[in-house]
């Protein structure tokens, strides 16, 4: 097994770099894919944190069956990196939650997580045979999951990658699991805003949010580098915003 490459100073570690580029091609393999307009404010962030210049740059785009497609990558001075990408599902269809996050400094990843996380009490058949049939790369450091992490499926991984081919191996668990949303999107009906199932999904949603925003992490780290409105407002309004009513936008 090879060595964890290192971060190179002033660069984006690797595994951020190559995740970000699967998850981009991987975007693409979605239908429908459109971008959203994003606040010029929020497209491109600069700021301070102890010293650090702190950089965030943001990715928003939507498709068939998903409202909202947001990839993020911030890099603090030269060693903190973190990519964070959440795919979340138009309320019409039954479709999960897309999550991928990775955080890495210059010892290397301390965290890499992806999953297809159900709005209802369980994923949708398809998903859950297809995650179930894959083969799985092993990964030697397992992680324990958050204890607001009630809201991933069991296909969760959750990881600390200790070598090149582990970290190679995190970015294709990544790809199938969004190969997998991307046939489910592709096949997936639309049902009526007002459908008792529909609502249901929405409310599963809505708690998904509500337990990401748990995370005191992230907001002390925005809160810090900004101050404490601007982090709700980045919070609330792209990281994790809630789901629109069905019905009451288009």
């Amino acid at each position: 097994m090879g060595e964890v490459a290192p971060v190179v100073d002033g660069g984006i570690h690797p595994l951020v770099d190559s995740l970000a580029e699967r998850i981009r091609l991987c975007r693409h393999a979605l239908p429908d894919l459109a971008p959203l307009a994003i606040d010029p404010e929020l497209e491109a962030i600069s700021g301070s944190l102890d010293g650090d210049a702190l950089f965030i740059r943001n990715e928003v785009h939507r498709c068939r069956g998903l409202r909202k497609l947001h990839l993020e990558t911030a890099r603090l001075g030269a060693g903190l990196q973190i990519l964070h990408c959440v795919f979340f599902p138009d309320p019409r269809h039954d479709l999960p939650v897309f999550g991928a996050d990775i955080v890495a400094g210059k010892a290397g990843v301390s965290a890499a997580i992806v999953d297809l996380s159900p709005v209802g009490e369980t994923l949708p058949e398809s998903i859950a045979a297809a995650l179930a049939g894959r083969e799985r790369p092993a990964f030697a450091q397992v992680r324990d999951l958050p204890p607001w992490g009630s809201i991933f499926s069991p296909h969760v991984l959750f990881v600390r990658p200790e070598s090149e081919a582990e970290e190679k191996g995190f970015v294709e668990e990544v790809a199938t699991f969004l190969g997998v949303l991307a046939t489910a999107a592709a096949a997936s009906p639309s049902q009526a805003h007002d459908d008792p199932a529909t609502v249901a999904r929405w409310r599963g949603q809505l708690r998904y949010c509500k337990q990401q925003k748990q995370n005191d992490k992230t907001r002390r780290v925005l809160e810090k580098a900004f101050n404490p409105q601007w982090a709700d407002r980045y919070i609330e309004d792209l990281l994790f915003d809630d789901p629109p009513v069905p019905g009451a936008t288009a």
